[in-house]
């Protein structure tokens, strides 16, 4: 089982271009969603749970008589694996089955890795994991979306929690990425304002074998906590720290989205898992909303991950309901109304509630699975829920708080 999150990383590529598929525009009466999200490559172990999310939502929205009282077919699959190729011949094929809308992709990387293509095309994009700061500004035209929360908001969270803990010199190591580089930024900058010392902050590739040098870096810059933002590298650094004898039970070790797995501490180390203990970190929000987790589960009983999942869930519901909205599938049309369905109107919690309160001509305010969206102008969560979770004693993962997050001012 890989540690991985599907929050960022992925060879990210230039942007995929755009060409490629025969994309959106006009409409035909029936939304059709496809989706670019892992299922080979480093990021697999988060495909399952996005992929059933997003079926999960279709499902509801057709047992709720459809969008603009059309059924919505089966989502047309694809790859993104964690090579840029893939991930642009994947979304050649959504494209040209046109689709009105793309879920995915996972990684902040591979999203932009497709993301001109996709949105060149005039189809709808919406991410339910891409965390990277930097699509707040991307010159998506408009078509692109994302309901997991901008890792903006979610650095500082990660620095509260570390204040919290006592602690006053940090180390930061992250991944060379898009995730990575924003995540570190932003939990440094929440943690100077605080008042603690950055003692070092520093990325890797996350591509090498060897982690040492990682691991050296950190115990010269003398830390009282480490933050370690990685993917399934992050078992290779976290086994070197335990070795060079700055693990948990020496330090504060933190981590964020992309090592929140309930087998991480088998992975470091499966005949002691409680070398992790005490080790924290933050995500997304994923297990607050049980009623949700649990109709998820009834549907896919396979399931053993759901991380990101309600925000998938969201992603496939806030693009149907603009389309109700606009009375079109043309995305070229209901891209318009995606912010505006998740904020100011009367509060509704599911696509048939929603739906009906449209019908009655109402404006509607979409409160997810995943929480209040409350977008911004950007296509963005203006507030998030952030978890706060830990490995207990034992080496279990624990959600020990949930926060919400507001912007920085």
């Amino acid at each position: 089982m890989l540690v991985a999150a599907a929050c960022g990383g992925g060879d990210g590529g230039d942007g995929g271009g755009q060409t490629g598929g025969q994309g959106g525009g006009g409409g035909n009466g029936t939304l059709e969603l496809g989706y670019v999200l892992p299922q080979t490559g480093q990021l697999a172990y988060l495909g399952p749970p996005q992929i059933q999310a997003a079926s999960y939502a279709v499902a509801q929205i057709n047992q709720a008589g459809g969008v603009l009282g059309q059924q919505v077919p089966e989502l047309v699959p694809g790859d993104e694996s964690d090579q840029a190729a893939v991930a642009n011949q994947s979304a050649d094929r959504v494209l040209a089955a046109g689709v009105d809308g793309l879920i995915g992709a996972a990684a902040s990387g591979q999203s932009l890795a497709i993301i001109d293509k996709v949105t060149g095309a005039q189809v709808v994009q919406c991410s339910g994991s891409n965390t990277a700061p930097n699509f707040t500004d991307y010159d998506d035209g408009g078509y692109y979306f994302r309901t997991a929360p901008s890792d903006a908001l979610q650095g500082p969270v990660l620095a509260e929690t570390i204040i919290a803990d006592g602690h006053s010199n940090i180390a930061i190591v992250a991944r060379a990425d898009d995730y990575g580089l924003g995540l570190a930024e932003a939990t440094a900058q929440a943690l100077e304002e605080a008042g603690a010392t950055v003692a070092l902050n520093e990325t890797y590739d996350p591509a090498t074998q060897n982690f040492d040098a990682v691991v050296q870096q950190i115990q010269g810059a003398q830390p009282d906590a480490a933050v370690v933002i990685a993917f399934e590298e992050g078992t290779q650094i976290l086994q070197g720290m335990v070795e060079a004898g700055i693990g948990p039970d020496a330090i504060g070790v933190y981590g964020a989205d992309g090592l929140r797995n309930s087998e991480l501490a088998q992975l470091v180390a499966p005949n002691d898992p409680a070398v992790l203990a005490e080790m924290k970190g933050t995500a997304p929000a994923s297990a607050a909303n049980e009623e949700f987790l649990t109709n998820l589960r009834e549907f896919a009983p396979e399931l053993t991950e759901v991380q990101f999942a309600p925000q998938v869930f969201d992603c496939v519901n806030i693009i149907a309901l603009a389309a109700e909205v606009a009375e079109t599938d043309d995305p070229t049309v209901f891209k318009d109304e995606i912010v505006g369905v998740t904020k100011d109107g009367t509060p509704c919690s599911s696509f048939a509630e929603c739906q009906q309160l449209v019908a009655d001509g109402q404006d509607i305010d979409y409160q997810g699975a995943s929480g209040p969206l409350d977008f911004v102008p950007a296509g963005e969560p203006g507030t998030a829920r952030i978890e706060i979770y830990r490995f207990n004693q034992q080496g279990a993962l624990e959600v020990v708080d949930t926060v919400q997050a507001q912007p920085v001012e």
